[in-house]
């Protein structure tokens, strides 16, 4: 089993402004787009092979006061740490294929954060670049 970091995941009052920030002025490509009814509501920044930044809108007063969303690994056995953390009593989510086609689990960290794991596979929006049109 290998991990390494997948994402990090950042809530923003202005996609647009944070778009132009990574974009324009650090030079990150957009990797694919998050939409709900046609809208953007979020989008994945490619930082290097496989690490992305994942930039959600949100609320002017929650993203500052909550900007860091979550953290990201990837794994390549999402079943391994799942059993990995029921058995040092962590209670993981059950597995779900998300929106973005990859394989997910969450858990509570020591530090109170939100972590994430995922387990891409061939249609993961991370491999082939097709936005996540998410319903609802």
């Amino acid at each position: 089993m290998s991990l390494k970091l997948a994402h990090v995941c950042l809530g923003s009052p202005d996609l647009d402004r944070s778009l132009h920030f990574y974009g324009k002025t650090l030079g990150l490509k957009t990797k694919f787009n998050f939409l709900r009814n046609g809208k953007l509501f979020g989008f994945y920044l490619e930082l290097a092979d496989d690490t992305f930044i994942e930039i959600f809108g949100g609320a002017a007063e929650e993203v500052k006061s909550y900007p860091l969303r979550h953290f990201c690994l990837e794994t390549d056995d999402i079943d391994d740490i799942a059993r990995r953390l029921e058995a040092d009593e962590y209670t993981p989510t059950k597995k779900k294929l998300g929106a973005d086609q990859s394989w997910q689990i969450w858990v509570e960290s020591p530090e109170g954060l939100r972590f994430e794991f995922h387990e891409y596979t061939k249609e993961s929006s991370q491999r082939t670049g097709n936005d996540c049109v998410v319903q609802g």
